[in-house]
């Protein structure tokens, strides 16, 4: 199944005819070329335009409000994970935290069929990734209580 048509009712309500372009275009290009600076996608990016604009997109692409985790990836998680897990059916989370450069890496996988699905959060706080993983296991809990 098409990720797209799978959440295409989450992914339309909020990014923008162009967003989800964009969107389409990354996810193609991380999956084609197997990269993930953003100089090397911009190079590959197909938009008639300069490279140094196409790089500049897609920073502020990555950086939209209406992508961040709770408004825009938890739902989708959430959806996935209702659709490939059973109720009751155990799950195995792995955390880890590692430093890059001057940044925290915070990542919390998902581990089924020998595969591993991510969520990662990258900050220099310790207290900002503690929120963003409270900030998904608490809606987790509430939604399974529903």
């Amino acid at each position: 199944m098409d990720f797209f048509s799978a959440h295409q009712s989450q992914i339309e309500k909020h990014l923008t005819q162009s967003q989800i372009l964009t969107l389409q275009l990354l996810i193609w290009l991380l999956q084609v070329h197997k990269q993930v600076k953003i100089e090397k996608l911009a190079s590959c990016l197909p938009i008639p335009i300069l490279y140094e604009s196409r790089r500049k997109k897609i920073q502020r692409f990555l950086v939209l409000s209406s992508l961040s985790l709770p408004i825009f990836w938890f739902p989708i998680i959430k959806s996935i994970v209702e659709k490939k897990f059973k109720s009751g059916e155990r799950l195995i989370l792995v955390l880890d935290r590692s430093q890059w450069e001057d940044n925290n890496v915070f990542m919390i996988s998902v581990i089924w069929r020998k595969r591993t699905a991510r969520a990662e959060v990258s900050s220099a706080y310790r207290t900002e990734q503690a929120a963003s993983f409270a900030n998904l296991l608490d809606y987790f809990r509430k939604e399974r209580k529903q």
